[in-house]
């Protein structure tokens, strides 16, 4: 091989890893953008014109988000919720607002150990939150982007890219909807919940259904409280560790259920709901599995949900 050639082969692009796609449906995903940074390499390596490189862009240096580049955001307090789940906040310079539609996921990426890894997260900050935004995650102790989140202390910078996918939500389109979420499936729920709350004409009833472990581990209870006190919210709680609800503050016994949310339950929520519910799903691929099943066997049609 020529040098020249071996300048060439340098500059081209390098498939991704699949470590490196977050398999949350992005569009553009990072396979995509490899695809149209290998169109462009070519077409440059054609011409043997090296000018024809200089869009290619793996980071971006301005504060904007972009579904194409990688924005580095900085890290303004780190919160821990529980033994293994925390809050990020990350600062928006000049009070910008990332502009998420409802329920829209980024794309974080890290490095551990020179595997480049990529995660998708629903911010839980309001959408049009100004000078910040805010990440709920969970570390696992065998978690390759965990490793990494795990080193996170304030005034890092980490690197985000979309927005992406999202709920169509539209004020009043629906009477109801019936919110089912595992763990940190709560985070695309809680914009959604927000911009009903903060909407005085959004007369959409709301039931969210939060499965967790433990009461210990219920994130954000202060918020989830006091969305709980609109007149149009309600919010239940399925704990699956905890063995008895006396155990539990008087506040939150009668909206709490004790065991795994099943079909039974599901079908005694759905028809205490004030009117036929639109379904949200958030959670592990089992989970959702579950409550498909679940839904589908209390006359739930699939037309009537949406899985983030």
């Amino acid at each position: 091989m020529s040098g020249r050639e071996e300048e060439w082969q340098a500059l081209k692009p390098r498939e991704p890893s699949p470590s490196q796609c977050c398999g949350g449906g992005c569009k553009p995903c990072v396979y995509d953008v490899y695809e149209k940074e290998l169109a462009r390499w070519e077409r440059a390596k054609a011409a043997r014109d090296k000018s024809l490189l200089v869009e290619k862009r793996g980071e971006s240096s301005n504060s904007e988000l972009n579904p194409d580049a990688f924005t580095a955001f900085s890290i303004s307090s780190v919160q821990q919720l529980t033994e293994d789940t925390y809050q990020y906040r990350f600062e928006l310079p000049g009070n910008g607002s990332l502009r998420l539609g409802l329920g829209q996921h980024i794309v974080l990426r890290g490095v551990v150990n020179g595997l480049e890894v990529q995660r998708a997260y629903t911010p839980i900050s309001p959408g049009n939150a100004e000078g910040y935004f805010e990440v709920l995650i969970k570390c696992y102790e065998a978690g390759l982007m965990s490793q990494y989140i795990k080193t996170w202390k304030e005034g890092d910078t980490a690197f985000w890219r979309g927005p992406f996918g999202g709920f169509p939500y539209r004020p009043n389109k629906h009477g109801e909807l019936l919110m089912l979420a595992s763990g940190t499936g709560l985070a695309p729920m809680l914009p959604i919940l927000q911009s009903i709350t903060d909407d005085e004409e959004d007369e959409t009833f709301v039931t969210l259904v939060g499965c967790f472990c433990t009461f210990e581990k219920i994130y954000l209870k202060p918020l989830l409280q006091d969305l709980a006190r609109y007149w149009n919210i309600r919010i239940f709680y399925v704990l699956s560790q905890e063995t008895s609800l006396e155990n539990l503050p008087w506040s939150y016994q009668e909206n709490t259920y004790i065991g795994r949310l099943n079909e039974d339950l599901i079908k005694t929520i759905i028809n205490s709901c004030r009117r036929r519910p639109f379904v949200l799903i958030c959670g592990s691929s089992a989970f959702t599995e579950d409550m498909n099943r679940y839904l589908k066997a209390a006359g739930i049609e699939e037309d009537s949900c949406f899985v983030f």
